[in-house]
């Protein structure tokens, strides 16, 4: 689907969702992002030739609009990059509360207009809310006014939802999907389904979510030596290539946090070719090698955060329990402890749901977490003790 935004260049886009970071750290305790090395990573991505950069409120603690006008929209002419926003359930609840939101989204990320405007992580519930709220009516009276040049809506649920929101808003111009090749056939995601509804509707794909929030870059030692046998590209370069080559994807995202990042993802997606027939066995023998191990799979988009009680920081707590599973060793107890320092312990859950009410993933969080807190229960005794003097 080459070429059906001729205005975007390339079929990469930058996802500000996971900026680099620096040790110093805000008054609320958060580690400052690194903005110096944000812009030279902006400016490289564009060097490259890339011009589509995605953005939404929630990202980085509420921080990525900010840092998205600081390292892009304030430094580069605005015909220059492609901009994509979202509208998102947690900041709107009623008709009213929407124009308001979208106006200072505006002022925040420095701009007079958004290409794309996406109705953000739809599901069975909150597009009742977008509903009810007439989003999907404001969004189109934005277009016409010029302030969103496209619409479009990011997804998160089974193919039967999807099907019913593209049949009941034909404006649709664009789909985000979460795509890579673990979840490609699974039930809960239902990636192969889901881009069967978009091609039926004839919806371009816009693809998140390609390396599963970093598990597919640092795979287990087993999967990498499985790519190696077959291609010398890196493990996150594959899983890139096999979501930007699957059939109505036209733009793949990649949440980058490093300039090593950048370049890998870049120099394979200047000149894109899909997997050939080995690497794609590859995949299929990664796909069972990551089958026969516990891993959560958390996308560590953090939506679950926002609203925890208990101030847990579960997708970082859930990634040292896949580390633990992967790669064992010493590191996932040592990663654990500095997580909980100063958040919420595992053990600390008080069972409201909240969490799993927002996830994308569809995870049983609470069950989850007490499997954590009984894996790094040392730490979680360390920490308290600590706690408690």
């Amino acid at each position: 689907m080459a070429g059906i935004y001729p205005e975007i260049k390339g079929c990469l886009g930058f996802g500000f969702m996971r900026l680099p970071k620096t040790e110093d750290k805000d008054d609320k305790g958060r580690e400052l992002i690194d903005y110096e090395e944000s812009k030279l990573m902006v400016d490289r991505f564009m060097e490259h030739g890339f011009n589509y950069f995605d953005v939404a409120h929630a990202y980085m603690d509420e921080r990525a609009e900010e840092a998205l006008n600081i390292c892009l929209t304030s430094r580069h002419p605005r015909e220059s990059y492609i901009l994509t926003n979202k509208l998102s359930d947690a900041y709107f609840k009623e008709e009213g509360d929407i124009r308001p939101f979208f106006e200072k989204q505006l002022e925040v990320c420095g701009v007079d207009y958004f290409d794309f405007y996406l109705m953000h992580a739809q599901d069975r519930i909150f597009y009742e809310q977008y509903t009810r709220c007439r989003a999907y009516e404001i969004a189109q009276e934005l277009k016409e006014e010029g302030k969103v040049r496209h619409v479009g809506i990011s997804f998160h649920d089974r193919a039967e939802v999807l099907e019913q929101i593209l049949s009941e808003h034909p404006e649709i111009e664009v789909v985000q999907l979460q795509i890579n090749y673990i979840d490609y056939d699974t039930e809960s995601i239902q990636c192969s389904k889901c881009l069967e509804v978009c091609r039926k509707y004839g919806k371009p794909v816009i693809v998140m979510e390609p390396v599963k929030g970093g598990v597919l870059a640092r795979v287990p030692e087993d999967v990498e030596d499985i790519f190696r046998e077959v291609s010398d590209d890196s493990p996150a370069s594959i899983a890139l290539r096999f979501a930007a080559g699957c059939d109505g994807v036209f733009l793949t995202l990649s949440g980058m946090s490093d300039m090593n990042q950048v370049d890998d993802n870049c120099n394979h997606m200047k000149n894109f070719k899909p997997l050939d027939e080995k690497e794609r066995e590859a995949v299929e023998k990664a796909v069972e090698a990551f089958s026969r191990k516990n891993v959560i799979p958390c996308t560590a988009c953090r939506y679950c955060t926002v609203g925890c009680p208990m101030n847990i920081d579960i997708p970082t707590l859930f990634s040292c329990m896949n580390m633990r599973e992967m790669f064992r060793g010493w590191t996932s107890p040592y990663y654990y402890q500095r997580s909980i320092i100063d958040k919420g312990l595992a053990k600390d859950c008080i069972g409201c749901g909240a969490c799993e009410a927002i996830c994308p993933q569809h995870l049983n969080i609470r069950e989850l977490l007490e499997k954590v807190a009984e894996t790094f229960a040392k730490q979680e005794k360390k920490e308290e003790d600590r706690r408690n003097g």
